[in-house]
């Protein structure tokens, strides 16, 4: 299948992560990644997609600086770098704004300017009028829009996200699918997004890669094809016709084969 670069609104400038020939091995001597080729550009979502423990969550804390390399280079040329986590992670006594507030609270900013950042965050994830809520008293999938909110408050230019919608239900999952598509072409970051779900990556990204078995590495990229525009970030239609299906069976058969 010849592949195209899918047309999107944000425009691609500069390299903001370039992994090249990157290993992980760690203490015990297990070797998590191997020759790992991989960029995300100014404007690019990318979705990885592997089997269970070939390093995928790995290459993230590579690039947020939570772990080294072991042996190639790793760069990161973005300033502000934006985490979501597989679990929201919230604080359980602190209201949804407070949690909000969390980053830019720790990172030194005033009352006003974390409370201004936390409340325009809050509105862009749909949360407006949840304010005071408690994390107990939301759902899991407004827990992940927390979460997401927090994060916001930093204004990323790259944005790591470790399978954060994976606990959730088809429909949750696929509303926030909807809602990271808005946020991507309105705030213009870059994404890097880990998933076990092949039909979420494709949805979602610009590009699709996939990783092999441990020790992981990169055995196939494909451009996804399908436009976003600021209007319309993505149909959700897309996900019915014979053009997404083919490329859902295409990554498929290429994450088989890599696990053999």
């Amino acid at each position: 299948m010849s592949t195209a670069t899918a047309p999107v609104t944000t425009t691609v400038t500069s390299t903001l992560l370039d992994f090249h020939d990157v290993e992980m091995t760690f203490p015990d001597g297990t070797v998590a990644l191997r020759g790992v080729h991989l960029t995300v550009d100014r404007g690019e979502f990318v979705s990885v997609v592997g089997p269970s423990g070939c390093g995928k969550s790995t290459l993230l804390r590579i690039a947020s600086g939570l772990e080294h390399a072991s042996d190639g280079t790793a760069q990161v040329d973005a300033s502000r770098i934006g985490y979501v986590f597989q679990d929201a992670t919230l604080l359980p006594w602190r209201s949804v704004r407070d949690n909000v507030e969390l980053l830019a609270e720790l990172g030194g900013r005033s009352k006003e300017e974390r409370r201004a950042k936390a409340d325009r965050a809050i509105e862009l994830v749909g949360l407006t009028g949840f304010e005071k809520h408690l994390p107990k008293q939301l759902s899991g999938g407004m827990r992940m829009r927390t979460s997401l909110a927090r994060s916001l408050t930093l204004d990323p230019e790259l944005f790591l996200f470790d399978e954060p919608f994976g606990a959730l239900d088809e429909i949750t999952r696929e509303r926030l699918n909807d809602e990271l598509l808005r946020l991507f072409v309105e705030q213009r970051f870059a994404g890097l997004f880990i998933t076990h779900s092949v039909s979420e990556a494709v949805y979602l990204s610009t590009k699709v890669v996939v990783m092999s078995g441990r020790p992981g590495t990169v055995v196939r990229s494909f451009d996804v094809p399908f436009p976003m525009t600021r209007d319309m970030p993505r149909d959700p239609d897309i996900r019915f016709t014979p053009e997404f299906a083919e490329l859902v069976g295409e990554v498929s058969r290429a994450l088989r084969e890599g696990h053999r």
